[in-house]
């Protein structure tokens, strides 16, 4: 066999030429294009997110000052903060108490603000904005606008109180006050979750408020068997991020308060922040935030346990 017999026929004079098929699919070309578009948020979130929790689970098997390499310790860092040290008790404290107070007023304050706002009134879209608006407004702004307000000397609170005879107190520098303090400061921001409530409720279909109006029910009676029984998906979600919220809680007492007085406000995340930038014990301050995670996790586990007795689904009702 000749060499020339393995090349391919010549076409006949005249005849059309095929085009060749394309190196790539329009579809794999339209996901590469799609691929390099997303490509910015990719990298960023490898590189911001990925590697600085990866980076953290090392170095909390590590001693590391930020000044020099760090030093392997296996697990000492948790065997110290499982032992049971004694800032870390009590700033654990701090946050379950604060946890303990502002989650359900919060649900309860943002469910009844949401049910005042879904009336069909003139001009309710100016009042729900309004109680957003809190919900958007920088943290650290907030915290300086709350010092003031707290203020023993020249804040709006005691005069408020005075008005009525009540005596100026230290909001911000009694042990028995700061944590609730913080508490009623949380609730100036239920905005976000009364629009979410909000929401929920015109999702609740008109016919069954009709239907139990024929049936006798009054406003108490259909809120309690119409409206919470189908809101508390809703419920659930807020409560969920309620709880992850409130173990984060930083930015308030770290402007406010430094932790103070008598460590009465060292929040779980503001004494992690000292660790790891005030004491330079990043090992220690990266096992902090991993036990954080543990805890977090823990209680986002029983709430969805807990929550197939109570959480009503349309297409299935709670066990």
């Amino acid at each position: 066999m000749k060499a020339t017999d393995r090349l391919p026929p010549t076409p006949p004079a005249g005849a059309p030429i095929r085009p060749r098929p394309p190196l790539l699919s329009a579809r794999r070309l339209e996901t590469l294009h799609g691929y390099a578009l997303i490509s910015p948020w990719l990298i960023g979130i490898v590189v911001f997110l990925l590697g600085p929790i990866v980076a953290s689970l090392y170095l909390s098997f590590c001693r590391w000052n930020l000044l020099q390499d760090p030093v392997w310790v296996g697990l000492k860092n948790y065997t110290t903060i499982l032992s049971g040290e004694d800032k870390i008790v009590k700033s654990l404290a701090v946050t379950i108490y604060y946890t303990v107070l502002a989650v359900p007023l919060n649900v309860v304050l943002s469910i009844l603000v949401a049910v005042l706002l879904n009336q069909r009134l003139r001009g309710m879209g100016v009042f729900r904005t309004v109680f957003y608006l809190p919900a958007v407004t920088s943290g650290v702004a907030v915290a300086v606008l709350w010092a003031w307000i707290f203020s023993k000397d020249y804040g709006l609170l005691n005069w408020a109180l005075g008005w009525v005879g009540v005596p100026a107190y230290g909001w911000l520098s009694d042990e028995r006050l700061v944590v609730p303090a913080f508490v009623f400061m949380a609730l100036w921001g239920i905005g976000g979750n009364m629009v979410i409530y909000l929401a929920g409720l015109q999702n609740i279909p008109r016919e069954l408020y009709e239907a139990a109006e024929l049936d006798g029910a009054g406003a108490t009676r259909r809120f309690f068997h119409v409206t919470l029984p189908l809101l508390t998906p809703v419920i659930f979600f807020n409560m969920i991020m309620a709880v992850i919220g409130s173990f984060q809680i930083f930015t308030q007492a770290f402007i406010m308060t430094k932790g103070g007085p008598n460590d009465a406000s060292m929040f779980y995340m503001l004494y992690l922040f000292n660790n790891a930038f005030r004491y330079f014990k990043m090992g220690y301050a990266s096992a902090m935030a991993w036990i954080l995670f543990l805890i977090i996790l823990v209680l986002t586990l029983i709430q969805f346990a807990i929550a197939r007795k109570w959480v009503y689904y349309e297409y299935k009702e709670p066990q």
